[in-house]
């Protein structure tokens, strides 16, 4: 039980927020596509599935810029010159996404 959710990649917090704000709102791409995943208990219902393609980085010798770009499927330029700072998006929900 928690209220409060981090999210990490390649073992950076790319969004936090309390739970039913990141469940609802999610922010980052990879956010978006672990929730995605999530299977719905209801057999009626079906959700649209995010299936991430690209290169997994290697923690040894991370891309430049944002370390999802190689697989995120918003990336710009941008996200691999630069990397994102975490900033507000909501009450207590941050992201660290140039896009979001």
């Amino acid at each position: 039980m928690a209220d409060h959710v981090a999210v990490m990649y390649a073992g950076k917090v790319i969004e936090e927020a309390p739970v039913l704000e990141l469940f609802q709102r999610p922010k980052h791409p990879y956010t978006q596509a672990l929730l995605s995943a999530v299977p719905i208990p209801d057999p009626t219902r079906r959700r649209e599935r995010i299936v991430l393609k690209g290169d997994i980085p290697s923690p040894i010798n991370p891309p430049s810029g944002c370390k999802f770009h190689t697989r995120c499927p918003l990336a710009e330029p941008i996200c691999r010159d630069q990397v994102p700072v975490v900033r507000e998006v909501g009450v207590g929900h941050q992201v660290a996404c140039h896009l979001a």
